[in-house]
């Protein structure tokens, strides 16, 4: 819910560009218009307008390849999973988050916002973002100054600021993002890190729900895949969708009703380190015997201790029910690959794997020749991904029925592979 001005709120205008209180939360679009104000004074500080120069540099701004972009992050297939997926998103907020401005812009020549304190004259410290040149010499020139840049500056700031927060998010637009007097700044020290790992290495999952956290709590916890906090949930996209086309990396925000604890709990995994764990061969396991019929899954959470707290996906078939470790079946999706069409899979040694005597399996499952194929056609999601969850996740692959993904791609030299064959969603769906 966005915050409330009250009549004893100070008014806008002088060093006073915002409302907002000393901690609240905000959605994006809130936000915004939370700091169309300092677009306002800018406008009143020029001698005269060019919306067009001023519209070019936030797209300029929020772009991805340009000179003068916040963000130098390149999304070509040479890149990892993780960058090209926030490389897309940081795209898609670009676009959006400008076309507010655009908007924002037009509105504002000619139904201006009233500043009753005064003209806004606000100091904005530098964060180094490139103007193009025709924004210089309109903000910095004979038809600027001081005043218009220090406004311009700490808008434009607070844009790149707003779209960095978002990055994790699939549902970006409901989450609620923690605001100050200082907008969004709080989150800098968080984003220099998160921008760091992403832009020098291969960000870590761990470093996305870090900065998530930062942006809904404005605090930092245990490592962990996913966290609870006030009225709701942060776990990545896949818990609500196919594991075949949900992003592996970003995050999706669940509210939760009734859940009003300012606590924040972090998800965990209940194995550290999946390498030690214990294992077992596929060849040890009973043949398939045929389909599996189909079985329910849940996301069962655990009771928090210190913090933190772990969670399973429950299947049940028949009243018998198999639990899997969450933080597991989501390591699991993410190393996973896609695998060719039956028909189109290279030639070698074959096996199945009844799906329910790897789900109830006392190890992580394993094999360390050939091909071996588990049969989910017949599965929702969450039964898909507490099979991921129970597969050591090294050379798994998710196979589309009905449909050629193209070559398959594997994580290591070993011959062994393990399939899952899954039903098509937009089969499904129709």
């Amino acid at each position: 819910m966005a915050p409330v001005r009250t009549s004893s709120a100070p008014a806008l205008g002088g060093a006073r560009w915002n409302t907002f209180p000393e901690t609240g939360t905000m959605t994006a679009r809130q936000f915004f218009t939370g700091t169309v104000p300092l677009l306002q004074g800018v406008v009143d500080s020029l001698q005269s307008v060019d919306s067009d120069v001023l519209k070019d540099q936030i797209h300029a701004t929020l772009g991805l390849g340009t000179r003068e972009t916040s963000l130098p992050l390149t999304v070509g297939p040479d890149r990892g999973s993780a960058s090209r997926e926030l490389g897309s998103q940081a795209d898609a907020l670009g676009r959006e988050i400008a076309s507010w401005a655009t908007t924002a812009l037009d509105q504002l020549l000619t139904h201006p916002i009233p500043l009753p304190a005064g003209p806004l004259v606000v100091r904005s410290h530098c964060y180094g973002h490139l103007l193009t040149h025709p924004a210089t010499d309109l903000l910095m020139g004979r038809r600027g100054g001081p005043v218009a840049i220090q406004l311009y500056n700490e808008w434009l700031h607070q844009m790149v600021l707003l779209r960095d927060a978002l990055l994790p998010f699939t549902n970006w637009q409901d989450v609620p993002l923690l605001v100050t007097p200082t907008g969004l700044r709080h989150t800098e020290p968080a984003r220099d890190a998160f921008l760091t790992e992403l832009l020098v290495r291969q960000i870590r999952h761990t470093g996305i729900v870090d900065f998530a956290r930062h942006v809904v709590t404005g605090t930092s916890g245990p490592t962990g895949y996913g966290f609870d906090h006030g009225g709701g949930t942060v776990l990545p996209a896949v818990v609500d969708g196919s594991p075949l086309t949900a992003p592996r990396h970003l995050l999706t925000w669940r509210p939760a009703p009734g859940q009003v604890a300012d606590d924040t709990t972090t998800y965990v995994a209940e194995a550290e380190d999946y390498y030690a764990a214990p294992r077992t061969l596929v060849e040890e396991l009973p043949p398939a015997a045929g389909t599996s019929g189909p079985a329910s899954g849940r996301v069962v959470s655990g009771p928090a201790t210190d913090g933190t707290r772990t969670a399973h996906i429950e299947v049940t078939r028949d009243g018998t029910t198999a639990r899997v470790d969450l933080g597991q079946a989501l390591r699991g999706h993410r190393f996973a690959r896609l695998a060719p069409t039956p028909e189109a899979a290279s030639a070698g040694e074959a096996r199945t794997a009844g799906l329910w005597d790897v789900l109830r399996a006392p190890d992580l499952v394993w094999t360390e020749t050939g091909e071996v194929t588990v049969d989910a056609t017949a599965q929702d999601d969450l039964v898909a991904l507490a099979l991921l969850g129970r597969l050591y996740p090294e050379n798994v692959a998710l196979r589309r029925t009905g449909r050629d993904t193209g070559p398959a791609t594997v994580d290591s030299d070993r011959p062994g592979r393990i399939v899952i064959d899954l039903p098509d969603p937009a089969t499904q769906r129709n």
